[in-house]
């Protein structure tokens, strides 16, 4: 038998590393506003410490494990050999970028100065901050009395200090400082001088006051250069049945502050000496990741560069619009009732969400509020509406992910938070999510439940709501609640399988649904009619996915896919998938949204979702998508697709050659984000003139609304 011809399929961590590039590009990008670049600068560093956490400490897992199959899903040792490879590669473009965004800042009268370039008076000053803010938060580590690497944090820096004399009648040694960054400003904006305004990091007040923190044991010369360790982020979640989940969770977190290390950085600079001692001493080895950089690290700080007063220099503030269809002091369950409404952050406000919240805390017929909650906000509004509902005597539940990456103790904060007001908390099994973002309404008419039901593709989170692009379904759809419904029993009741009539439901059948909806393209392609899909997703990886749209491609079924983040599918390989393009578009806002089209033989099937086409999403998580129904809604979403598959600006093409390169075309620029927002401007503009008469028509059905 002849061997099979292998499948494409990319290698997802490249492909994520890839995506990161491409952020990068947005830092280099000089049609971006200079502070935003340096911004993208804090978001790829932060990014790719994450990375890091996750990707290659699951790789580096793999490795110690005996007899692995490497024939699928990937050779750990290759891919960690192509990952260095690459990584090294973007930290040469990121320094690059770095040096010329300071030069661009100098244009504009602002320096970046370290401690070798302070005037006296600034000196002065560095000085009094230090002895003022600085001093009391540091607590030095003698290299020779350090316990066990343990004993350093992840997502910390650390300067490697070299302290002696002069005149060597004191031997030379050696000190770990964190830098407290966590309750001091990473920048610190010194006195102007004429025009120019100046900045030191905290890393350089530091070098610049070591001799405070040590010449009263006698030393005279200090040196100080960073060195960073990255922890395995990875969970190991106790199986003991004896304990809730909430404690399991409560003390797997305490191992991942003793995680494996995966990376040591260092200043490039240190002398070998030190980083010799350094590493023993930390039982680092030479087949340990291990790397030299710059002088600074955890670049993630630099989201947080502070603006001198140079407001051309980011970019203008959004304006979050009103929706033509949510009438300002008007109940937005009775607009929900009238119609399905689309939200679409951030052009449009999350403030409607708490509104909606705040409404149904009190309103006397509304007796229950159900909701999902993944990723909060630091001070959460959300959260402080369903305390508040749950005061005004509503049976509030909600499911808390206690599993969400890197969010876990700020979710068990919050579960014990809610607990205390009396609202019903419900967790996870270990290794399986709640990914979806439902919100569950029940009000009672007429002795009967009505729903009113939330469905969207991104947090319920009022911060990432302001940079993440994410769309969210209102309905009052009864067939729809009734999924929705199903649902919850489906999280409460120890994951029963329910049967649903209009919502596709991860991992009871959304895997399989796509295939279909797939399979039906591909007869009316062999049939000789219309064929198409547009997929817009985070990450396209499933490898049973990426097979079908192959054999779609195969068929003559156009597939247009908008993948902001990892795809493992190969597009444009002639006889397999020439009917496949493929773009990435990164900017301003984080694309979110997942949104699938179907064509159907002309009758357009729309779908929002809370998943992309992972494994982990369709088998490991509950997942939802819902159909779209509403025609006004499936015309908002096809312009939308339209627009972004339009862009010319910001749009990469993803493909079998160059990565990440820039979609051209002729014609004039289309910025789809900018588009999308003046799209949906011109159309509350446009409704504007209609408000007042749509009020006065309502205001009999609004009397059951009434309190």
């Amino acid at each position: 038998m002849a061997a099979r011809q292998k499948v494409p399929i990319l290698n997802r961590d490249l492909n994520w590393l890839y995506f990161n590039g491409r952020v990068l590009q947005e830092a280099a990008d000089s049609r971006n506003p200079l502070l935003e670049r340096l911004k993208f600068l804090g978001i790829f560093s932060n990014n790719r410490d994450e990375f890091f956490r996750v990707r290659v400490a699951t790789l580096n897992r793999m490795l110690k494990v005996e007899r692995v199959h490497y024939d699928a899903p990937v050779n750990p040792k290759k891919a960690l050999k192509e990952i260095g490879m690459l990584v090294q590669t973007q930290e040469r473009e990121f320094m690059q970028v770095y040096e010329k965004i300071l030069s661009d800042l100098k244009h504009h009268d602002i320096f970046i100065v370290n401690e070798t370039q302070l005037s006296d008076s600034q000196g002065i000053f560095v000085r009094k901050y230090f002895r003022e803010q600085v001093r009391g938060g540091l607590f030095p580590i003698m290299i020779s009395s350090l316990r066990d690497i343990s004993s350093l944090r992840d997502k910390s820096i650390y300067l490697a200090v070299t302290v002696g004399r002069k005149d060597k009648a004191l031997k030379d040694d050696y000190a770990l400082i964190e830098l407290p960054t966590k309750t001091i400003s990473r920048f610190l904006i010194l006195p102007t001088e004429g025009e120019k305004r100046y900045i030191i990091l905290l890393d350089d007040i530091i070098r610049y006051c070591l001799s405070e923190i040590f010449s009263i044991f006698g030393y005279d010369t200090f040196s100080a250069y960073t060195v960073k360790i990255t922890r395995d982020a990875e969970i190991d979640i106790d199986t003991d049945v004896s304990k809730s989940f909430l404690e399991v969770m409560t003390e797997s977190l305490k191992q991942r502050k003793r995680g494996i290390p995966v990376r040591f950085v260092y200043d490039k600079a240190i002398p070998q000496d030190l980083l010799k001692i350094i590493t023993k001493r930390l039982e680092i080895t030479k087949d340990d990741p291990i790397r030299g950089g710059g002088r600074y690290h955890n670049f993630k700080d630099f989201m947080g560069f502070p603006n001198l007063g140079h407001r051309e220099l980011e970019y203008e503030p959004l304006v979050p619009l009103l929706h033509k269809d949510l009438p300002m002091n008007r109940s937005i369950l009775l607009s929900i009732r009238q119609k399905d409404i689309m939200l679409h952050y951030p052009y449009q406000s999350f403030q409607y969400i708490i509104d909606l919240l705040r409404e149904a805390s009190i309103d006397p017929k509304v007796r229950s509020i159900k909701m999902t909650i993944y990723r909060a906000a630091k001070n959460s509004s959300v959260i402080n509406a369903l305390i508040n509902a749950a005061r005004n005597g509503k049976f509030v539940t909600v499911f808390m992910e206690l599993q969400a990456r890197f969010d876990e103790e700020a979710n068990i904060f919050w579960t014990g938070r809610l607990r205390e007001e009396g609202v019903k908390v419900i967790h996870s099994i270990p290794g399986f999510k709640v990914h979806s973002k439902l919100i569950l309404i029940r009000r009672k008419e007429n002795n009967s439940n009505f729903f009113f039901s939330f469905i969207g593709t991104g947090n319920f989170n009022e911060d990432t709501a302001k940079v993440y692009s994410d769309v969210s379904l209102l309905t009052a759809d009864q067939l729809i609640c009734n999924d929705v419904v199903n649902a919850f029993h489906l999280i409460e009741e120890s994951y029963r399988p329910y049967k649903f009539k209009a919502l596709v439901v991860a991992p009871v059948n959304m895997r399989n649904f796509y295939i279909k909806m797939l399979h039906n393209e591909i007869r009316h392609a062999e049939e000789g009619r219309e064929a198409w899909v547009i997929i817009k997703l985070n990450s396209l990886v499933d490898g049973a996915m990426v097979k079908k749209l192959y054999k779609a491609s195969q068929a003559g079924v156009k597939i247009k896919l908008i993948i902001r983040g990892i795809c493992t599918l190969v597009p444009g390989i002639p006889g397999l998938s020439e009917n496949i393009e493929a773009i990435s578009i990164v900017d301003r806002f984080l694309e979110h949204a997942r949104i699938l089209v179907f064509c159907n033989g002309g009758d357009n099937q729309y779908y929002i979702t809370s998943a992309d086409w992972m494994v982990r999403n369709f088998d490991n998580r509950i997942e939802v998508a819902t159909p779209v129904k509403d025609p006004d809604i499936q015309e908002q979403l096809r312009k939308m697709l339209e627009i972004q598959l339009s862009d010319n600006v910001k749009a990469r093409l993803i493909g079998p050659e160059e990565q990440n390169k820039y979609k051209k075309t002729s014609g004039p620029a289309i910025r789809s984000q900018v588009e999308i927002y003046d799209y949906l401007k011109k159309q509350m503009q446009a409704n504007e003139g209609n408000a007042g008469n749509a009020g006065n028509a309502d205001n009999a059905g609004n009397a059951e609304y009434k309190l």
